[in-house]
């Protein structure tokens, strides 16, 4: 399982989003300038992010984005899912995954369940709250 430039990018947004007043809007090109992103990008980015009611925009020369809710209450995994849906470390483990005819049979299908739980809990367990003002900068 490998995480893309597009999570780690959403990641950082949401940190500088946290990293606001909660009542101001914050220009993705303060973001992107801030982040060294290019805002285009962070466009495609938070896309998703406000169709999954973690962020919302505002017009006009005040405007640009914020949360919709405190920090405390956002998780790693509610945004990593946001941009890109269910994180399963095997595709037969997805809500969207047929009947797989080797469910029965599969001697390897408890390993990766375990690891799906460990995964998506420890993404469940870290907030937006906590990832601020923890350096998210690329290696």
């Amino acid at each position: 399982m490998k995480f893309s430039t597009k999570d780690r990018y959403a990641l950082r947004l949401m940190v500088e989003l946290a990293n606001n007043k909660p009542e101001e809007y914050l220009p993705l090109k303060a973001v992107a300038d801030s982040q060294n992103i290019s805002a285009k990008y962070l466009e495609q980015i938070v896309s998703p992010l406000s169709r999954a009611g973690l962020v919302e925009s505002g017009r006009g020369s005040q405007g640009g984005y914020r949360l919709t809710r405190p920090a405390a209450s956002i998780t790693a995994g509610d945004i990593l899912r946001a941009v890109e849906g269910e994180i399963v470390p095997i595709p037969c483990l997805a809500s969207s995954a047929g009947d797989c005819p080797r469910r029965s049979k599969c001697e390897t299908l408890g390993f990766w369940a375990g690891l799906n739980d460990v995964i998506n809990n420890y993404l469940d367990g870290v907030t937006l709250e906590q990832l601020r003002g923890v350096s998210l900068e690329e290696p």
